[in-house]
């Protein structure tokens, strides 16, 4: 390993263990065991042996909603060039990593190595949302997805493999809270007026005013700024409330992330996925209380209380091909397979398309005149 005195104006290192709840041997025959999604508990892929994964006693299954006011540790993590030295449990070798990476594999042994989920400057997560579905689940939903991509062209599809994913737990926070909304609006009402011949719409406005009561649950905000967040939404949404307890065992065999938003940046960012959601949901509201045809000029205060928070890690497989020098990123939901991606788009297959369109919408005019 290079030394990494050399370069101590540029990152810092720092030893870590890794844990030996992950680096968990096979009693019937040596080999590490990982997570499987199909059973929920340690798979031997060598010999097949399983193993059950048990709560402990003293523990909740699923994880806790934590008190915001409460928490402490709720900046940042801006790790920029920072790294960590990390000592393998199996075969003592020292590997460097990320100092945001939780989750890897030893390159020299092949064991797991899931290093402490927190340190004195950060929080450790409280929950896990297990994978449900295998990489080679993913990679048959990607398959598929890109199959009905009638656009992309065949020789794109034929490049693209479905073996390639990477299974990786992405950090999250989720926020539940009570809410208390005054708001002032004004709402439309149309109605016909006949000039002659000629009929108009005219809209008749009023003013309105009044509160609105919602809980938020599990409101979802990605605590990682190293991925693609527009793919991420494809593949949502995760069913949060299928966790468990983080314990190291969930995470053994796949790569895993901490956070870099930190809480209460990751607050503001949900404040205003909350926002967006009242407004929609008060606008329904004066529609449906005055028979309105459309609503203008909501204004709204909203106080909240009863704040709580949940760190999670979600299941995320990532894949990517090049086609014609640029790189494609696709993403699967490891709990329900949701995939998500932007395919290559052939011009011909598009200008095709659009002639057929052109002559269907030709074909009815001719049929109705």
């Amino acid at each position: 390993m290079a030394e990494l005195t050399n370069y101590d104006d540029l990152l810092t290192a720092e030893k870590t263990q890794t844990l030996k709840e992950t680096d968990r041997k096979c009693p019937a025959c040596g080999g590490v065991m990982d997570f499987d999604p199909a059973t929920g508990g340690l798979h031997c892929p060598y010999c097949d042996y399983q193993e059950e994964i048990k709560t402990a006693t003293d523990k909740p299954e699923r994880a806790e909603e934590l008190d915001f006011a409460s928490a402490e540790l709720t900046g940042n993590c801006d790790w920029g060039l920072a790294q960590k030295t990390v000592t393998c449990k199996s075969c003592g070798a020292t590997s460097v990593y990320d100092a945001l990476e939780v989750a890897s594999e030893c390159p020299y042994c092949g064991s797991n190595q899931v290093m402490e989920a927190n340190d004195v400057t950060t929080l450790a997560p409280n929950g896990v949302v297990p994978f449900r579905i295998t990489a080679q689940q993913a990679g048959a939903n990607f398959m598929s997805w890109l199959k009905g991509k009638w656009f992309c062209p065949s020789e794109a599809k034929r490049s693209a493999q479905a073996d390639k994913f990477l299974g990786i737990y992405l950090p999250y926070w989720t926020f539940d809270a009570d809410t208390d909304t005054t708001y002032t609006a004004r709402y439309g009402i149309n109605r016909k007026v006949k000039h002659g011949d000629e009929e108009k719409i005219v809209t008749d406005w009023h003013n309105t005013s009044g509160t609105y009561q919602h809980f938020v649950d599990d409101e979802l905000v990605l605590a990682s700024n190293h991925h693609d967040s527009s793919i991420l939404n494809m593949i949502e949404p995760f069913d949060t409330a299928d966790n468990k307890t983080y314990k190291p065992e969930y995470i053994a065999g796949y790569a895993a992330e901490r956070y870099s938003l930190g809480l209460k940046d990751a607050w503001e960012k949900a404040k205003q996925f909350i926002t967006n959601r009242l407004r929609a949901l008060i606008e329904n509201k004066i529609r449906s209380e005055h028979n309105a045809d459309s609503v203008a000029d909501l204004a709204m205060r909203t106080a909240y209380s009863n704040i709580t928070y949940k760190y999670l890690m979600l299941p995320i497989y990532i894949s990517s091909f090049t086609y014609k020098g640029k790189v494609y990123q696709f993403m699967v939901n490891g709990q329900s397979g949701k995939v998500g991606g932007r395919s290559p788009v052939s011009a011909l297959r598009v200008l095709v398309a659009i002639l057929i369109a052109i002559a269907i919408i030709a074909l009815i005019y001719l049929m109705t005149n």
